[in-house]
């Protein structure tokens, strides 16, 4: 009996060790989780899972900038230039290569969990190939050039697109995407079949440092044409490309094919303040912007415009997973009116774009309060009357708040002409019912019968003290009596006028006096005196025509910006030919002065020195402790007032996360380096709890490792590069951030994600004396779907570029077809994943 109840004991620890699904895993479960009911522990290992695909994500953000500190380094190289003090011109360069940059330190960081559960798979199954880590980089290569590639297609607006800039590079990156897969199949399923020879995992990983060099050379054009001659002592730098880069932007094109290394540091920061300046004179003509919201305007569109890597995106997009701190501030777009909407959409237009949009710009003051009093003013600030009419009428209108009843007092005040005499006066309360917007008053004109020169008076406007009411723009409005029979005078209404350059428009007055009958008109034509047309202004000659009875006109001239700190420039414009009976008027010249805006200026001084302060702190690789620390514990990074609800929410799930995460060095020591490894030390810890999640998961919902593989972790891997490229799709002047770096990490997936791992099994089973098996399987024939996926969608990116219909371009273009493109990738990806399935479970059973 005792030995019966020892053996059920024994029996029921057994039971308690090896319950279901407690050993397919590395390090979980920590805990025996015998009487969890099996849904139970699905749920909170699919929760740990989606948690830990956060951790992952923050802490890959964290080795992203680390990586984005080491590859931005810059060194001092010293070039011969007749032209510099000396001699000798010194420029910072970029010690990194982009190119190389983007192959190897930045494709580690985006591919890292996949490259590190291959890694951490075979050494925690004693050397032994697995089935999760070679499954999920197939997997994220599959997810990474269909579905990513096709969300990136159809996000661009329609009409337009976005081309490879580097279409050499894509093409070794396209070859090798595919040929490594083609290379996998062979070594899985031809040469040595289902086996792994240690030569074999080599020349796997020694593919990865030579796509790097090949991709160097095709970057450099050093095997593809006959090199420029190079002035003595460039070492390969040509001071050409760092001078015109500055002051020409078309150059770009040229660097696409002459190489990346850049523009010098120097040169980048004169052409960003210039822009930057430019910007900040924009919105300071926003009168109802405050200044904060100014300069995370201008931080915004720089940062927007700003050409930045892979790993820039990358970050940013974790960031919004984490509720973090945005590499794009946020800012506030509700503006008022329309006026300041078309100002805020011309900021948005290219430099070039700009001058021809300003003429339909204006300045506007809300006096509404925004829209919570109402606003009385006259509809126009002049009128004028024959005598011989009898009567004036004069616009009253009302704009912002509408539901209410009210009263405004109109009077009229004598100017040359006289009440009783040329006019009967007016003193009356002029009433506005409800949503009432629009109301007219007649003043009596007295007709006499002699001849007398044009004379004016004045309608004034006030307000009830038991009206909450304000007053517009046009308080008072002048009327001219005109004389009946004459066409006129024609004469400037002043012989100079002083111009504030923030006013970007001189506009010139001339006055039609002693008659408006008829159609008239007068040319006119500029004259430099120490303000340049074309430079300082927009000059020339032309006609200013006045309709019948037309009394004022403008004659408008833009006005160019300056950089002067002291301005004071002058240009003269004269009336010359009329036409239509009219005659010039004593005034016929008026010299305009353009002067400097102290009060405007100062304001721009203060948007310039905010905005600065917040590209400063968007920086990267500009992080301390304390900082580190601040922006883990805040939402949105401390900029709460524009943090949202998901940005909370986001916050709390990861704040733990965030909170561990900030005693990582910060990149600023070493050069970032220990930020690098200990992140890549973490991710790597983080990948091992992942895989056993997703194992253990699997399990427990019946699921092979291949399919857990090829979706769950390759969704929640690449989630982040998602987001990232449709970021950089639409930011991006070029393809190259979203879809041109996609071929270089899938192909290092497999050279790094697999020839590493491979050659450290292959030499502990060859020191063994035994052989590395690898069985083909599922794996094979996934490796076999996703190389014609592969073919079949890099032959559609070749077609995109080069038949019109698809607008010539890799991403965007016509609405149809761009919708279409993205259906193709999209159904592709549903297939393969189909289709991997279904010989996962052996519904079918393909063999090679």
């Amino acid at each position: 009996m005792a030995n019966s109840t020892t053996l059920s004991q024994a029996e029921l620890q057994e039971l308690v060790k090896n319950y279901t699904c407690s050993d397919v895993a590395l390090l979980l479960p920590v805990i025996s989780e015998f009487t969890w009911a099996p849904e139970v522990r699905a749920f909170l290992y699919l929760l740990g899972l989606l948690w830990c695909f956060l951790a992952v994500a923050i802490i890959a953000d964290v080795f992203m900038c680390s990586i984005e500190r080491i590859t931005s380094k810059t060194t001092i190289v010293r070039v011969p230039d007749a032209t510099a003090e000396g001699g000798i011109r010194e420029l910072e360069v970029k010690v990194w290569n982009d190119t190389v940059a983007n192959l190897s330190l930045l494709a580690l960081g985006t591919s890292a969990p996949e490259i590190l559960l291959s890694c951490i798979e075979i050494i925690g199954n004693g050397f032994r190939a697995g089935e999760l880590g070679p499954g999920t980089i197939v997997g994220s290569a599959a997810f990474n050039l269909l579905v990513i590639s096709g969300i990136c297609i159809v996000s661009i607006p329609d009409g337009e697109i976005r081309r490879i800039r580097s279409y050499k590079v894509f093409g070794v990156t396209a070859f090798t995407c595919i040929f490594a897969y083609v290379w996998l199949a062979i070594v899985l399923m031809a040469i040595s079949p289902n086996v792994v020879e240690m030569w074999e995992a080599i020349v796997t990983f020694l593919m990865f440092p030579t796509l790097i060099v090949v991709a160097y050379i095709a970057d450099k054009d050093f095997c593809m044409k006959k090199s420029k001659r190079e002035e003595p002592g460039f070492v390969g730098i040509s001071l050409e490309r760092y001078t015109k880069k500055a002051t020409e932007d078309a150059s770009e094109d040229k660097d696409a094919e002459e190489g990346q290394a850049g523009p010098s540091t120097s040169s980048q920061n004169v052409h960003g303040d210039a822009e930057l300046l430019s910007l900040a004179k924009e919105l300071g003509h926003i009168d109802e912007l405050p200044e904060e919201e100014a300069a995370k305007i201008a931080a915004k569109k720089i940062a927007e415009n700003t050409s930045h890597n892979r790993g820039w995106y990358r970050i940013n997009a974790t960031r919004f997973f984490s509720g973090g701190k945005k590499l794009v501030p946020r800012v506030l777009t509700t503006f008022q009116d329309l006026a300041d909407r078309k100002l805020y959409e011309r900021i948005q237009l290219p430099e070039e774009e700009r001058e021809s949009h300003s003429k339909s710009i204006t300045k506007h003051v809300d006096h509404s309060d925004g829209g919570r009093k109402p606003v009385i003013e006259f509809t126009a600030a002049a009128v004028a009357v024959m005598e011989n009419e009898g009567k004036v009428r004069i616009g009253i209108r009302r704009h912002g708040k509408l539901d209410v009843p009210v009263t405004v007092r109109v009077e009229t005040i004598n100017g040359t002409a006289l009440a009783g005499e040329d006019y009967k006066p007016f003193d009356e309360k002029v009433k506005f019912a409800k949503n009432e917007m629009l109301r007219q008053i007649y003043i009596e004109i007295v007709d006499d019968c002699e001849w007398e020169p044009d004379e004016f008076f004045f309608v004034k406007m006030t307000t009830e003290p038991e009206h909450d009411i304000a007053i517009g723009n046009i308080a008072i409005c002048q009327v001219t009596i005109i004389n009946d029979d004459e066409p006129g005078l024609l004469e400037f209404a002043k012989p100079s006028i002083v111009v504030k350059e923030s006013t970007r428009m001189a506009s010139i007055p001339v006055s039609r006096k002693n008659g408006a009958d008829g159609h008239v008109s007068v040319t006119w034509k500029t004259k430099d005196i120490t303000a340049l047309n074309n430079k300082d202004y927009e000059g020339g000659e032309g006609t200013l025509k006045f309709d019948n009875q037309e009394t004022s006109k403008t004659i408008d001239l833009p006005i160019f910006e300056s950089n002067k700190p002291e301005r004071d420039e002058s240009f003269q414009i004269e009336l010359f030919e009329t036409d239509g009976g009219a005659t010039l008027g004593k005034i016929t010249k008026c010299i305009i002065t353009i002067v400097n805006d102290e009060e405007f200026n100062g304001l721009v001084s203060r948007i310039v020195s905010l905005t600065k302060a917040n590209l400063d702190y968007l920086q990267l690789e500009k992080s301390t402790y304390v900082t580190q620390f601040k922006d883990a514990m805040n939402v949105n990074g401390g900029d709460i007032e524009n943090a949202t609800f998901i940005d909370y929410i986001l916050h709390f799930c990861t704040f733990f996360w965030k909170i561990l995460f900030a005693f990582v060095p910060p990149t600023q020591y070493l050069g970032g380096w220990p930020t690098f490894i200990i992140s890549l030390a973490v991710i790597g810890f983080l990948t091992a709890i992942i895989g056993d999640l997703a194992t253990i998961f699997g399990c427990l919902i019946g699921l092979e490792k291949t399919i857990t593989a090829i979706t769950l972790v390759a969704l929640g891997t690449s989630m982040p590069d998602t987001f990232a490229s449709k970021t950089a799709a639409t930011m991006e002047k070029y393809a190259d951030s979203s879809v041109g770096n996609v071929n270089g990490s899938n192909s290092v997936n497999v050279f790094l994600g697999l020839g590493l791992p491979w050659v450290i099994a292959t030499i502990y089973w060859a020191v063994k004396g035994e052989t590395f098996e690898v069985e083909a399987g599922s794996l094979g024939f996934s490796v076999v779907l996703y190389t014609i996926a592969a073919i079949i969608a890099i032959s559609l990116f070749i077609t995109r570029r080069f038949v019109g219909a698809f607008g010539n371009g890799e991403l965007g273009g016509p609405k149809i077809t761009k919708w279409i493109s993205g259906a193709i990738l999209l159904t592709l990806w549903i297939l393969y994943v189909l289709f991997s399935s279904l010989q996962a479970k052996n519904v079918i059973n393909v063999k090679f």
